[in-house]
This record gives C-alpha cells, structure tokens and sequence, in this order.
C-alpha cells in the first residue's frame, strides 16, 4: 500500500482519487472547495491538513488540476518543497505541452520522478475507473507510474517523452470535436431530410460514417441510451472543457506551424455555444445551437 497525496479532487480528480482507495492506498486528499473533501472522504479518503503536510508523507503524488498556471504553482511553491527525494509525481491535469516538459524537467533535475499523464472518458470514466491516460515521460518514469494510473482507468498507454501526453490529449480532442460537429450536422440534415433519427443511427453506424461521436456519444436521444442527450445533455464532458482543449489545440499548432482549419472552426464554434450559455452542457449538446433550438 503506498501513501498517495492527490491534489485536486473535483469532478474528475474525486472519482479518480476514490479508485485508488478501493485499489487499497492510502489517499491523502487536497481540494479549495470543502464539498469536494467532503464527497471523498466519506468514500474512504483522508482530508490532509494542507497540500504540502500531504506530499510530505507521500510515496505518490497526483494531481488534478485546472491549467497549466496551477500545476506550475503548485509543484513550485508546495509539492518540489515537501516531497521526499525520489517521490513519484503524476500530473493528470490538461494543460499546455510547454508547461508540462517544464514542470517534469524541474521534477527530474530535482531528483523526483514525473510525469505528464492527461485523461480520456470523462466523469463516468473517472468514478468507474475506466479512463484512458496518455503518459509522457521516461521508460523508466512511465513503469513507476503505470501500476497507479491502472488502478484508475483501463488504458494507459506512454506517448513518448515529456509533455508527449498532453500532445495526444490536445490532438485526440481536437479531433473528437471536429467529429462530433460533423455528427451533429449528420443528424441535423438526415432529419431535416425527412429521416428517422433511429433509423439514420442504425444505418450510418454500420456505415463509412460510423465513429465514437456517434456509436458511443450519440448526440440525439433514444439511439445510445448511455449518451448525454438522453439526460438533457448533463454529465459528459462540458463544452467549458472541450472549448479549454481546443484553445490548447489551436494555441500548439499556432506554435509548430500546423494547418489546422477544422480544429479552428470547431473552435469558433464552441466558443459561440459556450458564450449562449452553453459552458456546463455536455459538448454533444451543441447540436441544439446547429439545428437553431438551443434555449440558452
């Protein structure tokens, strides 16, 4: 059993930190906000005194935090001050590739073992453990981390060096936005066409168009009864997140000269839902402001 400080234990962070406690660790929770204690230490978690009383006792530290600002902060001024020389340090926060080879690098010249290992599935995903983690970091930083990250989700796969996960991250939401668009079109038109949503899901999904935004986020009720739309578009991920990575997205390929036409588009256009009032939907729910009946 390993001593684990988790920083950050909000709607993602919460469910994840839980999973290593069922897994049998000892989690040393930290969080701004009380009700997020609260939450996980009546699942099991140990509310710390402080972020660095946490990392001072800590084997492993995880965080779960909001930008890249906050990951810098918190591991200059609380966790590089605290941990013990050779601490296990798992960044799981979606932030911009140069802040994360910066934070590992510093972890590395310090005697620390880190990694950048952002996460794919959402809040569901986090509380049943199901998440997918791309991992950046040394071969031998990724086999320390690889045992902790299995506990909370169901494919970790290393990147490459550091900052090699957020790059996979950035590219990997980009383009599920981009399609999710294109469903959302799909749908709008076959409609409009005069089909039946059922009957357009059961043909285009066992078609040339079949992809994730369609076979396991459906953005229309009733074909995939697990997807938001089926719940008016709460839980899932929110557009304020998917609209965080897509800047993310545009903000690295502005720096390496990449075209990425779609990526902006698809920006521009959750940033406009998200400005109507959109931000704490599900990012499916952006077929309402395409088809014209969003609400706000």
């Amino acid at each position: 059993m390993a001593t684990i400080a988790f920083i950050g234990v909000g709607n993602m962070g919460g469910g994840m930190a839980v999973n290593l406690v069922k897994a049998g660790h000892r989690v040393l929770a930290c969080d701004l906000l009380p009700a997020n204690l609260e939450r996980v230490v009546s699942e099991g978690c140990e509310q710390a005194e402080s972020a660095a009383a946490a990392v001072g006792e800590a084997d492993v530290v995880v965080t779960m935090l909001p930008a890249g600002k906050h990951v810098r902060e918190v591991y200059e001024n609380e966790v590089f001050l605290s941990a013990q020389l050779g601490t296990l340090m798992l960044d799981c926060s979606t932030i911009d590739v140069t802040t994360a080879r910066g934070v590992v690098e510093a972890a590395t010249e310090k005697g620390f073992v880190m990694v950048d290992a952002p996460v794919s599935g959402g809040v569901a995903a986090a509380s049943a453990g199901t998440l997918t983690f791309m991992v950046g970091g040394t071969e031998e930083a990724f086999k320390a981390a690889e045992p902790y990250l299995s506990h909370m989700g169901k494919a970790v796969i290393h990147a490459g060096d550091a900052g090699a996960g957020q790059a996979a991250k950035i590219c990997n939401n980009m383009l599920l936005a981009i399609s999710m668009i294109g469903t959302c079109e799909a749908f709008n038109l076959a409609e409009k066409l005069g089909l039946d949503p059922q009957r357009f899901f059961e043909i285009s999904s066992k078609a040339s168009g079949q992809c994730w935004s369609m076979t396991s986020y459906c953005p229309v009720p009733g074909p995939v009864p697990t997807a938001p739309s089926n719940r008016n578009y709460e839980g899932g991920f929110a557009t304020a997140l998917m609209l965080k990575d897509l800047r993310l997205a545009m903000e690295a390929a502005q720096k390496v000269g990449a075209p990425t036409p779609l990526g902006a588009e698809s920006e521009s256009l959750y940033s406009v839902f998200n400005g109507l009032g959109g931000a704490g939907k599900d990012f499916s729910a952006i077929i309402k402001m395409l088809s014209g009946e969003w609400k706000g």
